[in-house]
């Protein structure tokens, strides 16, 4: 059966496309079919796999009706549903349209069998509009990054506070895989305390691998390529390969 999972936090800069790329990319290493979803119209995730922003379609035109998903399969396994800049206009575009939080959910359902993936990873914007709410009314779980920096906690209320209403008035089976750490380095006072504290107030919702601050994480997209192209034999390839690990045992 597949497992949908959105990665969110409205809180730019946390490593949201770093850990969709790399945890799909983990996951397709240990033999699952992955797919990810770019529903960020800054379309990072498109191009950090090596994609135009320029491609001929989207996901944008998708959840406006005008065709399925498209898939595009990358070399090295993985299949992405790319995005473009003019996904951030859907926001305005679909206010007025019916069951509109709904659609993203429509589409994976209508995925033919011949396409059926273990995982679906979807990779939200920034923010906690109706694009990140078609992610979260379709995900099973929801994965959250956390910067191992000032003002990491700050945020992280009103996201629990929106994930209850979506439970509550539109998906709710939907759970929080877990509180992943970015960007750690245990050499730094502030890292640690930073960390402790997200699991003292989170406790069993934080997963144990800490993803490692480390240079061919942020490398890697330049070269349109996942950790495990650019450098496999790294730390970031290690700490997203555990972190693989542990979302295989969601239920």
């Amino acid at each position: 059966m597949t497992k949908v999972i959105a990665v969110l936090n409205h809180k730019g800069g946390v490593g949201k496309t770093t850990t969709t790329v790399n945890l799909a990319a983990a996951l397709q290493q240990k033999k699952k079919r992955v797919l990810a979803i770019d529903m960020d119209g800054q379309a990072n995730l498109t191009e950090s796999c090596g994609l135009s922003i320029e491609e001929e379609r989207t996901v944008y035109g998708a959840m406006k009706g005008e065709y399925p998903l498209p898939l595009v399969g990358l070399s090295g396994g993985l299949t992405i549903v790319p995005s473009c800049l003019d996904l951030s206009a859907a926001e305005s575009e679909l206010i007025n349209e019916p069951g509109r939080e709904l659609i993203l959910k429509g589409l994976i359902a209508k995925l033919p069998e011949s396409r059926k993936f273990d995982y679906v990873l979807i990779d939200c914007p920034p923010s906690l509009g109706l694009l990140t709410l078609n992610a979260l009314t379709a995900a099973d779980y929801l994965i959250i990054p956390v910067q191992a920096q000032f003002l990491a906690m700050r945020g992280m209320t009103k996201i629990m506070n929106v994930i209850a209403t979506v439970r509550e008035r539109l998906n709710p089976g939907l759970a929080i895989g877990g509180i992943v750490i970015t960007q750690f380095d245990r050499r730094k006072t502030l890292n640690k305390s930073v960390a402790e504290l997200v699991k003292d107030s989170f406790c069993d919702k934080v997963f144990k691998t800490v993803i490692r601050d480390n240079v061919a994480l942020a490398e890697a997209p330049i070269k349109g390529k996942n950790i495990f192209e650019y450098n496999k034999g790294c730390k970031g390839a290690e700490d997203y390969m555990s972190l693989a690990q542990e979302v295989l045992k969601l239920k």
